[in-house]
């Protein structure tokens, strides 16, 4: 199982009803075959962090991570969701599977996506604060 976090913080200028309509994109993205289980919602870290809210899905294996990654409701959902987010970051992610080049592969499947999608990578730019954990 690989479990997926992402932990972030709305635009100030982003109304209540945006926001909605943001989480209402990932529990879409959320709920797609490839994902076992998932949640979103408030983001329990430390507040000094300014992190407020958090998406947690959890995907089978790298078939089924290779299978969210192209969805067609995950890449259809990221233009309405990034534009929101003044702070993201990503991970960590965590893994029952002992391969330690899980890792490497999955960073790979990242790398493929963004080739194949380049307006994905542009989106992405448009978040003013980005961090890996």
């Amino acid at each position: 199982m690989i479990v997926h976090v992402l932990r972030f913080r709305f635009r100030e200028e982003s109304t209540e009803q945006q926001r909605a309509e943001v989480l209402a994109a990932m529990r879409r993205t959320a709920s797609v075959e490839s994902v076992s289980f998932a949640t979103v919602g408030q983001s329990l870290g430390d507040p000094a962090e300014g992190l407020t809210h958090a998406y947690c899905v959890g995907i089978e294996d790298l078939a089924a991570l290779e299978r969210y990654l192209h969805d067609p409701v995950h890449l259809a959902g990221d233009p309405e969701i990034a534009p929101h987010f003044a702070k993201l970051v990503i991970g960590p992610d965590i893994s029952d599977d002992p391969d330690p080049e899980l890792s490497d592969k999955i960073k790979a499947l990242h790398l493929r996506k963004v080739e194949m999608y380049p307006e994905w990578e542009e989106l992405m730019a448009t978040i003013p604060e980005v961090a890996f954990a």
